[in-house]
C-alpha cells in the first residue's frame, strides 16, 4: 500500500492549519477543498486516495483542511474568505512554493479566484471545478439557490448531519444511492471532517458569497471544470465566470456527481494535467498488492426461509455490525457487501487470516456460521470497488470452504511464514475461471 503522507501544521495568525505534501512533481499544485475536508480521513476512501495519488505523479501537490475544518483548529463561528486566503498563503510559505496553481473545488473556488486576482504573481494558474461566483439567487443571478433552497440544505445539516441517507450527501454525490457501504464511507468523513455546527457555520458563509466583480480581474490563466447535470451546482454558473473572466476555459464533463472523486475522476485529472502541463499522461490503472477476504454466511437461503424476511433482516444487520468491529480491529477495508457476505482487503495477510478466524468467532453467538476464502495478489481499486485475478480467485476459494472454516491460497500460507499460524493441507483444486490446480489450507485456531 502507498505511503500517507504525514501531517503538519503551520500558524495563520493564531489558529493552527493542517497540511499534508504529496508528490515531487516540477509544478506545486494546491488542492483547495469544498465545503468540509480531512487530510488524514481522506485516505480511507481507495477514491479519494486515487485522485489524489493520480494528482501527484504530475505535479508537487499540496492540501489543507481550511480552519474549523478536519485536522485545523476547530470552531463554529463563520470564516472570511480573507482569512482563508491568508491561511492559503501561510501553508505555501511554508512549505517553500513561490508560485502555484490553485485547484479549487466547491466552496473552495471563490477564495483560489479571490487568491488568484490579488496574488498573481504567487499564482502560475487557476483551476476551478464545480463551482461559482455567488451562491444564492439575486434578480441578475437567477440560477443559484433561493431561500426555500437554503433553508431546506441547513435543515438537513441540522437534523441529518453525517447520516448515510442525509439529503445533502445523496446531492453530491447520487451515482452512490443504493450503494450503502460508499454512501456510510462519505457520512463517516463528513463527520469527521465537521460537526453539525461548524458544516452548518461553512454553509451560512457560502449563502454571503460574491466574487463576480473580481472576475474581469482576473488574469491568470483559468480552466474551469463543471459535470453539467450536477445537482449542486448549476453548470449555468461556469458558463457564466467563463463569460466574465477574460480568456477563462470552459470544458464540460459528463456526469451528475458534485463531488470530483467520485463518478469519472479520471476526466477530471486529465483536463487539469494537460492544462498544468501541456499534455496528458496514458491511464494508469491504480494496483496494489493487497490480501483479499471474502465472508460469506453458510446456509444462509434456508436460515432466511425459516425466519421470514423481517427477522432475517434484522440478523443480518448484527451479523454485519460485529464483522464491521471485527474489520475495524485488525484494520481491513470494506469494500462492498452483497446478499450475505463482504469483501474487504488488507494490507497484511496475516492480519487478514486472524480477522478471518475472528469473525467466525464472533458472529458464532449469532448461531451463525461463515466461509472465508482468503488470497494475496495484485488488485485494481475501480471507484468503491477492487477489480482483478487476485478478487476472482479469492471469491473461488470462498467458496470450497466449509460451514465455519478459513481457507486460504498457497500464496497467503507462504506469506505469512513466521508469524505463528498454522494450516493443514486441503489439497490442488480446480478454480472455475482460473487457470491450472491451487493447493489449499485450512487456517487451524488455536
Amino acid at each position: 500500500m502507498a505511503d500517507i503522507p504525514a501531517t503538519h501544521y503551520v500558524k495563520s495568525d493564531d489558529v493552527h492549519i493542517a497540511y499534508q505534501v504529496m508528490g515531487d512533481g516540477p509544478r506545486d499544485l494546491l488542492f483547495v477543498p469544498g465545503f468540509v475536508s480531512n487530510v488524514e480521513a481522506l485516505w480511507q476512501s481507495p477514491a479519494r486516495a486515487s485522485f489524489f495519488r493520480k494528482l501527484a505523479t504530475f505535479a508537487r501537490v499540496i492540501t489543507f483542511d481550511k480552519r474549523g475544518t478536519g485536522m485545523s483548529d476547530r470552531g463554529s463561528q463563520i470564516f472570511t474568505l480573507e482569512q482563508r486566503m491568508h491561511d492559503v498563503q501561510a501553508v505555501l510559505d511554508q512549505v517553500g512554493s513561490q508560485r502555484a496553481t490553485l485547484f479549487g473545488v466547491s466552496e473552495g473556488g471563490p477564495m483560489s479566484l479571490l487568491y488568484a486576482a490579488t496574488y498573481p504573481e504567487r499564482t502560475s494558474a487557476l483551476v476551478l471545478c464545480g463551482t461559482y461566483a455567488r451562491r444564492s439567487w439575486a434578480p441578475d443571478y437567477a440560477f443559484a439557490w433561493t431561500d426555500a433552497q437554503w433553508s431546506a440544505f441547513l435543515d438537513d445539516i441540522e437534523h441529518h448531519w453525517g447520516s448515510a441517507d442525509a439529503m445533502s450527501l445523496l446531492m453530491w454525490a447520487p451515482s452512490l444511492a443504493g450503494n450503502k457501504q460508499a454512501l456510510e464511507q462519505t457520512a463517516a468523513y463528513f463527520r469527521a471532517s465537521a460537526s453539525p455546527g461548524a458544516a452548518s457555520a461553512i454553509m451560512r458563509m457560502n449563502r454571503e458569497i460574491d466574487v463576480r466583480d473580481i472576475l474581469p480581474v482576473t488574469r491568470v490563466p483559468t480552466l474551469i471544470l463543471h459535470r453539467t447535470d450536477e445537482r449542486v451546482i448549476d453548470v449555468k454558473h461556469a458558463r457564466y465566470m467563463a463569460q466574465q473572466i477574460p480568456c477563462a476555459k470552459l470544458i464540460e464533463l459528463s456526469g451528475q456527481d458534485h463531488m470530483v472523486w467520485v463518478g469519472d475522476q479520471d476526466a477530471i485529472i486529465n483536463e487539469v494535467e494537460e492544462f498544468v502541463t501541456g499534455h496528458r499522461q496514458a491511464a494508469e490503472p491504480d494496483r496494489v498488492l493487497a490480501t483479499v477476504l471474502f465472508v460469506d454466511i453458510a446456509g444462509s437461503t434456508e436460515r432466511a426461509a425459516a425466519l421470514g424476511d423481517g427477522a432475517w433482516r434484522v440478523l443480518l444487520d448484527a451479523f454485519y455490525a460485529k464483522a464491521r468491529g471485527v474489520l475495524g480491529q485488525y484494520r481491513g477495508r470494506e469494500v462492498n457487501t452483497a446478499g450475505d457476505g463482504f469483501l474487504a482487503t488488507f494490507d497484511g495477510p496475516a492480519r487478514a487470516v486472524r480477522c478471518a478466524s475472528a469473525i467466525g468467532d464472533a458472529v458464532r453467538p449469532l448461531d451463525l456460521k461463515v466461509r472465508c476464502g482468503l488470497h494475496t495478489g495484485e488488485c485494481e481499486f475501480v471507484a468503491h470497488d477492487i477489480v482483478g485475478i487476485a478478487v476472482h480467485i479469492g471469491a473461488r476459494v470462498a467458496a470450497l470452504a466449509a460451514p465455519g472454516e478459513v481457507l486460504v491460497s498457497q500464496t497467503v500460507r507462504d506469506l505469512v511464514a513466521g508469524s505463528g499460524l498454522t494450516f493443514e493441507e486441503r489439497g490442488r483444486h480446480i478454480l472455475k475461471g482460473v487457470p491450472d490446480k491451487w493447493r489449499l489450507f485450512r487456517a487451524v485456531t488455536t
